[in-house]
C-alpha cells in the first residue's frame, strides 16, 4: 500500500501495527475455517481463546447461540458510560475460487464478505485496548453469529444482550472494496436497506398446450405480474424516496412437459427500502395489484411479504463523532461523510432498533475487481491496523480518560504502513 495514499496518526495505530502478522494470521485462519450462521463453533473458540491471551477483564461466549462478548474496563470507570463495538463472524454457502494457502478448507463455504477481517479488526483491538486501558469506562466487544440470513443480531438481543450490557452507543464496521483503502465511508442516515422477502402464489387452471383458450394459464399471469410491479416503484413511490423490487425466481410446471399450461406458478423476490412508510406502501400495492391483475385473467394471486431485515440508520451525533474518530486516524479527505446508502441490507440494524450508533465502511480496495460475494474475494489484510485502531478510537474518545488518569508515557505517535 503507498504511504502517501495511507498514512494513519496517533498512538492506537502505532501499537496495534506491532502486532499486524499476529492479526494477520488470526485472519487468515477463520478464513480457511469458514462456519455459516449459528455454527461457528471453531470460530467463537478462536475469538475465546484470543481473548483471554490479550487479558480481557470477562468472557462471555454463548450468546445468541454462538456469539461471545467481551469486557474491558478502562483505567477508571468513574464516568458509568459502556460503548458496545460489534464484528460478524459467519461465512457464506459458497465455493472459494481462491488459491492462496489460507483459502476454505471447506467445500461450499467460504469467507466471502469479510466477516474474518471484521472479527480479527475486533481482536486487535481488544489486545490494544486490554494492554493499555486509556479510557475512563467499559468497553464491551460483541462477536456476533449468523448476520448473513439468520439475524444473529436480533438473536443476541433476544438472549438479552443489552440488558446485560446496557450500552450507550454501539458501532459496527465493514470492508467496502468499492472504496481505496485507507479511507472511511459514513452518513448521518441510513447506510442500508431493509430487506424483505415477496413470495406470490399464482393458481390458475391447468389444461392441455394446445387448448390453451380451455386454461387460466398462470405463467401469463406470471409474465404480467412481473412486468406490472415494476410499475409500483416508478408510478407510486416519490421520486425523492428509494425503493427496488426484483422478483428473482419463477417456478411453474415441469420442464420435460413442453405441452402441459400448469396449475400454479410460484414468483420470489426482494424488496429494500429505506423507510417504513414506503416499505408499508410497496407492500399494499403490491397485494393490490397482483390480486387485480391475476383477476383479470380470472386466476387468483397470493402474496406474502415477509420482514426479514429493517433498514440500517445510523443516529445522527453518534455518525458524526465516528466521522470525528475516523478523521483523527486517516485525515479529513479520506473520510467520506455523505456516503452513499446500499440497498443492501445488514442486521446491525436491529442493534441500531435498540441502541444509538453508526455502521462504517472501511475501504479496502476491489483487488482484482472482486467485490462482496464473490468467489474471488478476499479479506485485505493491510487495513488490519487501520480497522483496529478506529474501533479502538470509538472507545478512547468515546470515553475519554481525565488527564490526570493517564499514564506519563501516553502521548501522540505518527506511523504508516507501506
Amino acid at each position: 500500500m503507498d504511504a502517501p495514499r495511507y498514512q494513519a496518526l496517533g498512538r492506537a495505530f502505532a501499537h496495534i501495527a506491532r502486532f499486524h502478522p499476529e492479526i494477520t494470521s488470526f485472519r487468515r485462519d477463520l478464513h480457511a475455517h469458514p462456519e455459516l450462521g449459528f455454527e461457528e463453533i471453531y470460530t467463537s473458540g478462536r475469538v475465546q481463546e484470543s481473548l483471554r491471551a490479550c487479558g480481557v477483564d470477562e468472557i462471555h461466549p454463548g450468546i445468541g447461540k454462538t456469539g461471545v462478548v467481551g469486557v474491558i474496563r478502562g483505567r477508571s470507570t468513574a464516568s458509568g458510560r459502556m460503548i458496545g463495538l460489534r464484528a460478524d463472524m459467519d461465512a457464506l454457502p459458497m465455493c472459494e475460487d481462491n488459491d492462496f494457502g489460507w483459502r476454505s478448507a471447506k467445500k461450499g463455504l467460504m469467507h466471502g464478505c469479510g466477516h474474518d477481517g471484521h472479527t480479527a479488526m475486533l481482536v486487535g483491538a481488544a489486545r490494544y485496548l486490554a494492554e493499555t486501558r486509556d479510557f475512563d469506562g467499559t468497553a464491551v466487544l460483541i462477536f456476533q453469529p449468523g448476520e448473513e440470513g439468520f439475524a444473529g443480531a436480533r438473536a443476541m438481543i433476544e438472549d438479552g444482550l443489552f440488558d446485560r450490557f446496557p450500552v450507550s452507543a454501539v458501532y459496527a464496521m465493514h470492508n467496502w472494496p468499492g472504496l481505496p483503502a485507507g479511507t472511511v465511508g459514513i452518513n448521518r442516515g441510513a447506510m442500508m436497506a431493509a430487506a424483505d422477502r415477496i413470495t406470490i402464489e399464482i393458481e390458475g387452471k391447468g389444461g392441455h398446450g394446445a387448448h390453451a383458450y380451455l386454461t387460466v394459464d398462470p405463467v401469463l399471469v406470471s409474465a404480467h405480474v412481473i412486468t406490472a410491479v415494476q410499475s409500483i416503484v416508478s408510478r407510486n413511490v416519490r421520486p425523492i424516496d428509494a425503493a427496488v423490487i426484483s422478483i428473482c425466481a419463477v417456478q411453474a410446471g415441469d420442464l420435460g412437459a413442453m405441452s402441459v399450461v400448469p396449475g400454479k406458478a410460484t414468483l420470489v423476490g426482494t424488496v429494500r427500502t429505506f423507510s417504513v412508510r414506503v416499505q408499508a406502501q410497496v407492500e399494499q400495492r403490491l397485494v393490490e395489484l397482483c390480486s387485480a391483475v391475476a383477476a383479470g385473467f380470472g386466476a387468483t394471486a397470493q402474496v406474502k411479504f415477509e420482514r426479514i431485515y429493517p433498514a440500517t440508520i445510523n443516529t445522527a451525533p453518534e455518525a458524526m463523532f465516528a466521522g470525528d474518530v475516523a478523521q483523527s486516524l486517516v485525515g479529513a479527505h479520506n473520510v467520506e461523510r455523505n456516503m452513499e446508502p446500499s440497498m443492501g441490507a445488514e442486521d446491525f440494524s436491529f442493534m441500531l432498533q435498540k441502541k444509538a450508533g453508526a455502521y462504517l465502511r472501511i475501504g479496502q480496495d476491489a483487488r482484482g475487481g472482486a467485490f462482496l460475494h464473490n468467489s474471488r474475494y478476499d479479506f485485505n489484510d493491510e487495513i488490519l491496523p487501520l480497522g483496529a485502531a478506529l474501533h479502538a478510537g470509538l472507545i478512547e474518545q468515546g470515553m475519554p480518560l481525565h488527564v490526570a488518569d493517564r499514564p506519563a508515557t501516553a502521548g501522540v505517535a505518527t506511523s504508516a504502513v507501506s
